[in-house]
């Protein structure tokens, strides 16, 4: 992700950052739209969370044994999510998604599970399967030093194509441990679920005895304070978190019904571990991550300042008479420009998209004092600390990089 292979170039080296800004080693400072990611929900070393780091770390980094700090942050997880009861906290997203595929499958009895085309629960062997044609089609390992075996139980399907779920089921839903998914599509950019979908997959899940795992290391705590789930109502059994819970440093979780999370060794025989799990300094600025986001107003002034965004790169394509051959997509705090016609649907719709113009578009950007991800299939994301001015600033460059990249467009 932080490569600049897809774009061309030199990344910059990042020295410092404070609020909405980065600075890189040659002192260059960017609005900045990556923010770790997705972590930086509150901008750049916030205050608050800057002092918790502090605070721990003066007690140690590490125990490898329990703390009253991570109690706190399952607490405070577990009263925003209520399809979670129970939560073991990890160092990373990819070892949440792949503890909680191993938990299906433990729970399960079955070895088989879903995920959407498009769709990354992280670097795991089974998870880094590519797409084949037709709706449904059986992974295959898309990354050498993967072997095939290793993705032979992965099935792939389109995201928000619920007929072609349905189908999978129909072949298959005795063998199928789960479906994972991301509730909002990020990792294709951003694209939302269709009407019904994940109530869809609730609903076909249910009458197969599979898992329903909702992917939210990034749309967790970020489209609310309940996450995905909660904005669209509907409940899966295991929850993937990760980014905002960590308050920028490394973290991953899952959790789920006490019932699912107790066939965790060492109450059951479904083993996980490590050594740097639940840590005290990573709990902390969780906990005065989650403290912060908790302040009336957050997510409506979020959203206020989020919407304005959107609106500002609509007008800027129309302004460079794109608005047929670039789509907008926006969740929340979460926005993606596709140089593809809207809309954007779908890992098909999006991998149409114009990379060459995205990265003319890229460059302009970076030269105008706005970073973004070097990749047109990633997020752009929003935080509390983007001013209005920042917000003005990004359309008014971003309207003058469209007209760079519009003669690729033709």
């Amino acid at each position: 992700m932080r490569s600049f292979a897809a774009v061309g170039g030199e990344p910059p080296l990042i020295a410092r950052a404070k609020g909405s800004k980065i600075t890189d080693v040659d002192d260059n400072t960017y609005i900045d739209y990556v923010g770790s990611y997705g972590p930086s929900i509150l901008g750049h070393a916030p205050e608050p969370v800057v002092t918790a780091i502090n605070k721990a770390a003066r007690h140690g980094a590490s125990y490898g044994a329990p703390t009253e700090s991570e109690t706190k942050l399952a607490e405070a997880v577990t009263a925003a999510l209520p399809s979670i009861e129970k939560i073991r906290f990890v160092s990373s997203g990819t070892e949440a998604a792949m503890s909680a595929v191993r938990l299906a499958r433990g729970a399960t009895g079955r070895a088989k599970v879903v995920k959407c085309i498009g769709g990354y629960h992280g670097h795991a062997d089974a998870m880094l399967v590519s797409a084949g044609s037709g709706a449904t089609t059986l992974g295959v390992p898309s990354c050498p030093g993967i072997p095939v075996g290793a993705a032979a139980d992965t099935i792939l399907t389109p995201y928000n194509d619920l007929a072609a779920m349905q189908e999978v089921f129909g072949e298959s839903g005795e063998t199928i441990a789960a479906v994972l998914v991301e509730p909002v599509a990020a990792n294709m950019g951003v694209v939302p679920p269709a009407e019904g979908y994940l109530a869809g997959l609730r609903n076909v899940c249910d009458a197969h005895g599979a898992m329903l795992i909702f992917d939210e290391v990034i749309t967790g705590f970020r489209l609310s304070y309940g996450g995905a789930q909660s904005l669209y109502g509907v409940r899966p059994d295991v929850t993937i978190l990760g980014k905002i819970i960590g308050g920028g440093m490394p973290i991953g979780a899952f959790g789920g019904a006490a019932g699912i999370m107790s066939r965790l060794a060492p109450e059951g025989e479904v083993y996980q571990a490590g050594t740097l799990s639940g840590n005290p300094v990573t709990m902390a600025a969780g906990l005065a991550t989650l403290q912060a986001l908790q302040a009336e107003g957050f997510y409506e002034s979020l959203e206020e300042r989020s919407a304005a965004l959107g609106l500002g790169l609509e007008a800027a394509a129309r302004e460079a008479d794109l608005a047929d051959k670039v789509c907008i997509n926006r969740v929340g705090s979460m926005l993606s420009c596709f140089f593809a016609p809207p809309p954007v649907t779908d890992y098909a719709g999006a991998t149409v998209a114009n990379t060459k113009a995205y990265a003319t578009y890229f460059h302009a950007m970076l030269d105008a004092g706005i970073y973004l991800a070097p990749s047109q299939f990633e997020a752009m994301f929003v935080s509390a600390a983007h001013s209005d001015d920042d917000i003005t600033q990004t359309a008014s460059a971003s309207a003058k990089a469209l007209r760079a990249a519009a003669r690729l467009m033709a």
